[in-house]
């Protein structure tokens, strides 16, 4: 079965920045969406960001101008870029892929942001 990898989440100070990365352990077909979800204690899991096969962009309104994402085709890898990070941001992050067959989920991977 192929899962879905995550990196990069980790403790980071008010300001400071952190890449996610995202990428299957196999090949998946018909990609038309990648992504990034997340979830904070008590809270629901919300769409943070998203960017389609033909290169179009969404962001949540919380994270524009701060968040980046983006995609390597040929390594079927998703990145977020995410600068001047606030306590608000502290969630467990989640990676999706959507294709043409189904929906892969990654684990999820922590981001915690604390003085």
């Amino acid at each position: 079965q192929v899962q879905l990898v995550e990196s990069g989440g980790g403790l980071v100070q008010p300001g400071g920045s952190l890449r996610l990365s995202c990428a299957p352990s196999g090949s998946i077909f018909s990609i038309y969406v990648m992504g990034w979800y997340r979830q904070a204690p008590g809270k629901q899991r919300e769409l943070v960001a998203r960017i389609f096969s033909g290169g179009r962009t969404e962001y949540a309104d919380s994270v524009k101008g701060r968040f980046t994402i983006s995609r390597d085709n040929a390594k079927n890898t998703v990145y977020l870029q995410m600068n001047s990070l606030k306590p608000e941001d502290t969630a467990v992050y989640y990676c999706f892929v959507g294709s043409g067959y189904s929906d892969y989920w990654g684990q999820g991977t922590q981001v915690t942001v604390s003085s």
